[in-house]
C-alpha cells in the first residue's frame, strides 16, 4: 500500500506546528475520479431580495437597465446591470424562464422561503422542505470540519414568509444564519477556534456539552410519556435540535486534533456592520466564504445578502450603495413611475459584488487549480418584477472541472421547473439524485 498524507498535515516539533506545502502523497487515496477529476467540489449560493429591474423590452429608453441580457445563446450581451459579470463571461451562464411550480403564484416576498427548496408554502400550513445546499451538506460533510457555512446579512431564521436564512434542514425547518464577521472568523478560522482555547480545554468544553445533551435527551424522552400528541410532536421537533448539537459535538471530537490552516485575520474587516458601510461588509463576508473554500472548513455555503419586503438591514443599502433616499423594496414598487434609473443601479451594484466573488474565487488556486473551476456557484432571486415569483432572476457560474459549460444565455418555459438545475447542480458535486422537490429530470444542456 502507498504512503498517503492527509493535506491537513502539519510539522510538529519544539510546541510548534507548521503547515506543510501541497504533496503529491497527499492527492493518493482521494475519491474515485468522475469524468477524470477527483479532487473537492464544492457548492455555493447568493440571494438577492424583491426581484430585478425588468423595464419593458418595448421600452428602448430603459432598456439598459433590463436584468437580463439581450439576445440568447452564445450572442447575448449584458445589459448595464450585469456588465460587471463581462471578464467571467465564459465562466458563467445566465438562466431565464425557471421558477418553481409550487410558488409562482404566491406574493414574490413569500416565495424566498422556498428559493432552494422548491417546497409547498401555500395555504396556512408551512410545508416546507429540505434545500438543495443541505442535501449536498449530507453527503460531503464526511470531508469537512462543517458540514455547511449558513450565512446572512441579518442572522437568524426570520419568520415565516419573510426568512432571514437560504437553508431549511431535511424536516423543511430553517437553520439560523450567522451574521457576524468577527465571530463568524473565530468560530470557523481561528487557529484555535472561537474563545481562543487550547485543545485540552476544547475537550473539557466539548465533553460538558456533551453531558448536557445526553441529560437532556434522557430527560425529554421520560417527559415525552406524559405528553399529549400535538406535544410531542413539539418536543420531537427540539429533540431534532438537539441531535443536531449532538452530531456537531461528535465531529467536533473528531477533528479536534486536527490543526486549522494558520490565517491571517488582519486581512479581513471583521467590525465592519452591514448598516454602516454595506459594500464592505459584503465584501468581508464574501472573503469569508473564499476563505471557508480555500481552507477547506466546509464545501457548500448560502449567502442571503439581504431579506425580502424592506425587512432588516438591506432595505437601507441604497442608500449606502447608490445614494438613492428609499428603501430597496419602495424602489422595487416604483416602476410604475419610471423610476428603473433607481432599481437599475442598485442590482447592478448586487452584481457587482457577486462578481468581487468570481475573481476572488479564479484567484485563489489550490492544488486542483482556481477554486471557481471546482465550485459552482448560484446567484439570483425569488421573483422577477415586483411580487412576480416566476422567471427567476439567475447566473450559474464556475464548476469548468465539474462538467459546466458556460457562456451563453438560456432561456426556458415553465414547462421545465428550477429544480431540474437543483438536479443537475447535486450530480455536479458528486451528490446524484432521481428527484429534488417537483423536478422532471436535470437540465443537460448545462454540462459538457
Amino acid at each position: 500500500m502507498r504512503f498517503r498524507l492527509d493535506r491537513r498535515s502539519f510539522l510538529r516539533g519544539a510546541g510548534v506546528a507548521c503547515a506543510l506545502p501541497y504533496l503529491e502523497a497527499m492527492g493518493l487515496g482521494a475519491q474515485a475520479p468522475v469524468d477524470g477529476y477527483a479532487g473537492p467540489r464544492r457548492l455555493g449560493f447568493l440571494y438577492f431580495p424583491n426581484g430585478c429591474s425588468l423595464p419593458d423590452e418595448k421600452d428602448a429608453e430603459n432598456a439598459h437597465w433590463r436584468w437580463f441580457p439581450s439576445g440568447e445563446g452564445r450572442d447575448f450581451a449584458f445589459t448595464r446591470v450585469l456588465d460587471s459579470l463581462e471578464p467571467h463571461r465564459d465562466r458563467l451562464s445566465v438562466l431565464g424562464g425557471l421558477s418553481h411550480p409550487k410558488s409562482r403564484e404566491l406574493l414574490g416576498h413569500i416565495a424566498g422561503d422556498t428559493w432552494l427548496t422548491g417546497g409547498d408554502v401555500r395555504g396556512s400550513a408551512y410545508r416546507n422542505t429540505v434545500s438543495v445546499d443541505q442535501v449536498a451538506a449530507q453527503a460531503l460533510k464526511r470531508h469537512t470540519r462543517y458540514p455547511s457555512l449558513v450565512l446572512s446579512t441579518d442572522g437568524g431564521v426570520g419568520y415565516k414568509s419573510r426568512v432571514s436564512t437560504l437553508s431549511f434542514d431535511a424536516n423543511g425547518r430553517p437553520i439560523p444564519a450567522e451574521r457576524k464577521p468577527r465571530e463568524i472568523f473565530e468560530r470557523y478560522f481561528a487557529p484555535t477556534g472561537a474563545g481562543g482555547h487550547t485543545a485540552d480545554e476544547r475537550r473539557v468544553a466539548l465533553l460538558r456539552g456533551k453531558k448536557v445533551v445526553d441529560l437532556v435527551n434522557d430527560e425529554a424522552k421520560r417527559l415525552s410519556r406524559k405528553l399529549g400528541a400535538r406535544d410531542r410532536d413539539k418536543l420531537g421537533e427540539f429533540l431534532d435540535s438537539i441531535g443536531a448539537v449532538e452530531e456537531q459535538i461528535r465531529r467536533d471530537e473528531r477533528w479536534l486534533d486536527v490543526p486549522r490552516a494558520p490565517v491571517d485575520a488582519s486581512r479581513f474587516e471583521l467590525d465592519v456592520q452591514a448598516k454602516v458601510d454595506p459594500t464592505r461588509f459584503l465584501r468581508t463576508m464574501i472573503d469569508l466564504m473564499v476563505l471557508g473554500w480555500q481552507t477547506d472548513a466546509t464545501r457548500v455555503m448560502t449567502f442571503q445578502m439581504a431579506r425580502e419586503d424592506g425587512m432588516g438591514f438591506g432595505d437601507n443599502f441604497p442608500r449606502h450603495a447608490i445614494g438613492v433616499a428609499k428603501g430597496h423594496h419602495t424602489i422595487s414598487h416604483d416602476t410604475h413611475d419610471g423610476h428603473f434609473d433607481e432599481w437599475g443601479p442598485l442590482d447592478r451594484w448586487y452584481a457587482g459584488h457577486f462578481a468581487y466573488l468570481l475573481e476572488r474565487m479564479r484567484a485563489t488556486t489550490d492544488e486542483h487549480g482556481s477554486l471557481l473551476d471546482t465550485t459552482a456557484l448560484v446567484y439570483g432571486s425569488c421573483c422577477s418584477t415586483t411580487h412576480n415569483a416566476r422567471n427567476y432572476p439567475l447566473v450559474l457560474a464556475g464548476g469548468e472541472k465539474l462538467g459546466l459549460a458556460h457562456g451563453v444565455y438560456r432561456r426556458y418555459d415553465e414547462s421545465v421547473p428550477l429544480a431540474n438545475l437543483f438536479v443537475s447542480l447535486l450530480s455536479a458535486v458528486g451528490t446524484p439524485v432521481e428527484r429534488f422537490a417537483d423536478s422532471t429530470g436535470a437540465l443537460p444542456d448545462l454540462t459538457v
